[in-house]
């Protein structure tokens, strides 16, 4: 909604509002009968305990009482709900708040801009929920009685502690009873800076906002999940800051709410037009359709096709399914980009972020486990714990992309863990028990161990991250920066053009089209397997799983797992919502296939055995390996029934040898049993089973 032009000059104003109480009840009386009936009374059939008002119809129709309700907005908004009560409606009509919306630029605010100046006004403020409370019931209102007379006393409850009679008429001071009191649903939760609002190092700075009646019932309660974007139209109040019991000084500052909007919307709440529906169903019945929408994913990086069609179908996602067992399993398509230094992996994580509508972008240098999954903290405003929602909470139903993953410690990443399979968050920390959803798909670039690649080295070994992380993962790409004479000239061609002029390489598809005709697949298009699909994926992991080795130790090797056979479900469905199809076909299905092998041939490829082995990305222990460590137990465990508990390791060495493991392997295969705690070292040169 547009935004009205109005500007307050705060200069001319007098020093209490224009018009009066009476005046107030009057002309709103007569703007919601002449200008605004039609609202009322939507509001009233539909049974709607609020009224959203335009302070655009209030300014054109009258500008003192617009100027007004800035200034003095509590006194003003009361003669508005006054007024609703003196209009003929049909049926009985009980108590209608007013919600005043779509404010002037003059009061739109940065939470740093904030002033004691602005206290008792009403601004406009837009921010990231970052935590919220529970909806707990507040006084408002209280009857006490005075037990000398039986005198009864009303006093409204406008601050976080309760507030008695000092006196009643009879002269009697304090021990007043309580006899009735007042409750609303009340909602706290905490309004932080939009990111790209901020410059250089600046803190993005936060605020209270409070929230009551209406604007916490369940419909109310969506728009401000921690992570989404809001717009916040609101009192701006001071609320005393009690230390010891007592108050001091310093006040913080609250905003008492009239309206929220949510400004922040993920795949399935973007609205697509009727225009935007038919431009594109057109390009999905083009033959170059997956060309265009995989060239418009990032134009300024030259290259890597395989990783950009990657991205373009873990943007589209599969389809996430209940049985009905309970048991749910993922759409969501987690992506990782392992490589060299300056290949362009931040670039592409922070394009992808871009083009998803509820995109977050971290760094690992900078993140911890709780900032990325959830944390715990003290609610300051209605006491007791509240949750905070970490980076992939704030992007459930977006994209996650998470940079120099890393530089994150090992308790970090396996905080993350359950956020990538059973994409929930689950939280038991100070009396709180929660689950939060997380079905948010991840993109994660790391570099390599060493800093950059050795071309000679085994690849997975050169991964720096926990093989229990690394295999949740559907799809992991090297990026290795080797030089090539013809690339390099057309990599150094494509950026030079670039920084001369910046739009030379402008996609057929513009961004905001691109992040609509996603949008339109996922929250159309349930694409189902076709026989024929399941048929090239069933063929396809059987022989892979079982094909002939001479080398009876390799043949030990598991080339691909039920893991990879969701991954190829889910990107054959992507596939399919590429061309919003509602069947995914045979092409569909092996387009998966090429991108899995792709995948599997650089990382999960035995340089002993040639052969695929998924261990080596699962477990980070080949199967070759793995079948060499057994060997070695062999060995100590024949050793041990002939010479005893204590073993020469001069022994065990000259067996291995002779089964055909080399000196320098049983060195390093025995420091890795010491490590896993299999054996140990009794003295020098002597090595006993645990």
């Amino acid at each position: 909604m547009a935004e009205t032009d109005v500007v307050v000059k705060k200069e001319n104003l007098p020093s209490g509002p224009a018009l009066s109480a009476t005046e107030h009840i009057e002309k709103f009386k007569e703007f919601f009968e002449e200008i605004d009936r039609k609202n009322v009374l939507e509001s009233v059939s539909a049974g709607r305990s609020a009224i959203a008002v335009d302070f655009a119809k209030i300014s054109a129709f009258d500008t003192k009482l617009a100027v007004d309700l800035l200034e003095y907005p509590e006194e003003v908004v009361k003669a508005a709900e006054l007024s609703i009560k003196e209009i003929e409606l049909p049926g009985e009509v009980g108590k209608i708040r007013v919600r005043i919306h779509n404010l002037p630029n003059s009061q739109k605010l940065m939470i740093r801009e904030i002033r004691s100046n602005h206290i008792g006004r009403m601004i406009v403020v837009d921010g990231i929920v970052r935590r919220k409370s529970d909806v707990r019931p507040q006084v408002t209102k209280t009857d006490f009685e005075c037990p000398n007379c039986g005198r009864i006393i009303s006093i409204l409850q406008t601050e976080s502690t309760l507030r008695e009679p000092r006196s009643c008429s009879c002269g009697r001071k304090g021990n007043f009873r309580l006899m009735e009191k007042e409750l609303v649903d009340a909602q706290s939760m905490v309004l932080e800076e939009n990111p790209e609002m901020l410059e250089g190092g600046d803190q993005p700075k936060r605020i209270g906002i409070f929230l009551k009646e209406d604007l916490v019932s369940p419909i109310s309660e969506k728009r401000t999940n921690p992570g989404n974007r809001a717009r916040i139209v609101g009192i701006l109040k001071e609320v005393p800051i009690i230390k010891h019991g007592s108050r001091t000084t310093s006040y913080d500052l609250l905003i008492d709410t009239s309206h929220i909007e949510a400004m922040d919307e993920d795949f399935y709440e973007i609205v697509i037009s009727k225009e935007n529906e038919e431009a594109i169903t057109a390009l999905a019945k083009e033959g170059r359709v997956y060309e265009k929408l995989i060239s418009a994913i990032a134009p300024s990086i030259y290259g890597y096709e395989k990783v950009k069609e990657a991205l373009l179908l873990q943007l589209m996602g599969g389809v996430r399914k209940r049985r009905s067992d309970g048991i749910e399993s993922r759409g969501d398509i987690h992506c990782l980009l392992v490589g060299d230094p300056g290949s362009g992996k931040s670039q592409l994580l922070k394009r992808v972020s871009i083009i998803a509508p509820k995109g977050r972008y971290v760094s690992g240098g900078g993140v911890t486990g709780a900032g990325i999954t959830a944390a715990v903290v003290k609610d300051e405003i209605l006491g007791g714990w509240s949750l905070e929602a970490g980076a992939l909470v704030l992007a459930n139903n977006g994209v996650c992309s998470i940079d120099e993953m890393d530089k994150m410690s090992e308790e970090d990443t396996g905080a993350m863990h359950e956020a990538l399979e059973q994409q929930s968050v689950s939280v038991a920390k100070a009396n709180i028990q929660a689950t939060l959803m997380s079905r948010t798909t991840v993109l994660a670039a790391a570099n390599p161990k060493y800093g950059r690649f050795d071309p000679y080295g085994n690849i997975a070994e050169q991964i720096n991250l926990p093989p229990a992380l690394i295999n949740r993962f559907d799809l992991i790409f090297t990026i290795k920066d080797l030089p090539q004479a013809d690339r390099d000239e057309k990599t150094a061609k494509h950026i030079l053009q670039l920084h001369q002029n910046p739009d030379i390489h402008e996609p057929e598809i513009e961004t905001e089209f691109l992040k609509k005709y996603i949008s339109y697949a996922r929250q159309k298009i349930r694409p189902v397997l076709t026989d024929a699909a399941v048929d090239e994926i069933k063929d396809f992991y059987v022989q892979l799983r079982n094909k002939a080795v001479s080398d009876e130790r390799a043949a030990r090797a598991i080339p691909i797992s039920a893991r990879q056979l969701e991954a190829l479900v889910r990107l054959s469905e992507a596939s399919a919502k590429v061309r919003l199809s509602d069947k995914v076909t045979r092409e569909d299905a092996r387009r998966a296939i090429e991108l899995l092998m792709f995948c599997l041939m650089e990382v999960g490829r035995d340089r002993e055995t040639g052969q695929i082995d998924v261990d080596r990305i699962a477990t980070g222990i080949p199967a070759s390996q793995r079948e060499k460590m057994f060997t070695i137990k062999q060995i100590l465990e024949e050793l041990e029934k002939e010479l005893g508990k204590t073993i020469p390791m001069e022994d065990v060495a000259r067996m291995a040898v002779e089964r055909g493991v080399s000196k320098s392997e049983v060195d390093e295969l025995i420091e890795k049993l010491k490590r896993t705690g299999d054996i140990y070292e009794p003295r020098l040169g002597f090595l006993s089973r645990v």
